[in-house]
């Protein structure tokens, strides 16, 4: 509570002093707020407790929890990115593999339909009043004209596989990219630590004074048992 709300407060509790109203409203306001001062060590304590930090160091948010470590994060980022772009490639090995036999297949096909429209022409030929000979040769190449058409799209299908693994491999890039600035981190947090290193241990030191001439925001500040000394002191 800074300077300026005591004095307000003093004032209020001054012009109404003789009212018993006042002052039992007064009494909760204080009651209220040294239960939130309360929850709040509280609070600050289980926080210490949690994460082991130092009572004399004011940590600032986020506080050190699992979810906040960042180096933790970019670990857990690369190693899934590792595992998922290997998962990727394999299914994409397999697929063109798959477009390999089909390629394969069509290639035999091929050949069959071309010695079926090899000896169909030549009956057709010989024989141009059966029907059937005819239609035979127009279906088989038909056919063949199908099973080129197949091939040429496993044949497409196999480059489009190529070009996404090509693609892929920016993906692994851009995962060493994340483990050169994890060691970066790594190495600057150690430098720092050793730049900062001191004989005396954290909890051995202490503590930082509330206020220190020439502080201009905690020069105002009243603990909450001087409040309630000078409430004592007006009710009297």
């Amino acid at each position: 509570m800074t300077q300026e709300e005591l004095d307000l407060l003093m004032a209020e509790d001054l012009d109404n002093l003789e009212s018993e109203k006042d002052n039992e409203t007064l009494q909760d306001l204080i009651e209220e707020t040294s239960e939130e001062n309360q929850n709040n060590k509280n609070q600050k304590e289980e926080l210490l407790q949690n994460y082991k930090v130092n009572p004399n160091e004011t940590w600032p948010p986020p506080p050190p929890t699992e979810e906040h470590k960042v180096v933790d994060q970019l670990d857990d980022v690369t190693k899934d990115s590792e595992i998922k772009a290997t998962e990727i490639f394999e299914k994409l090995e397999l697929i063109s593999d798959f477009m390999a036999n089909v390629e394969k297949e069509t290639q035999n096909l091929s050949d069959i339909l071309d010695k079926n429209i090899e000896i169909f022409a030549i009956l057709s030929e010989k024989f141009p009043e059966i029907e059937h000979f005819s239609s035979s040769l127009k279906n088989n190449e038909n056919a063949k004209e199908s099973i080129k058409l197949i091939e040429e799209n496993a044949q497409l299908g196999g480059d489009e596989i190529m070009m996404i693994m090509d693609i892929m491999q920016y993906q692994d890039i851009h995962r060493q990219k994340i483990e050169r600035v994890i060691n970066v981190m790594r190495a600057l947090s150690k430098y720092m630590n050793t730049l900062f290193e001191g004989k005396i241990d954290d909890n051995k030191r202490v503590g930082s004074a509330t206020h220190i001439e020439g502080d201009s925001s905690t020069e105002d500040v009243v603990s909450n048992e001087e409040i309630e000394a000078l409430i004592a002191n007006l009710g009297k």
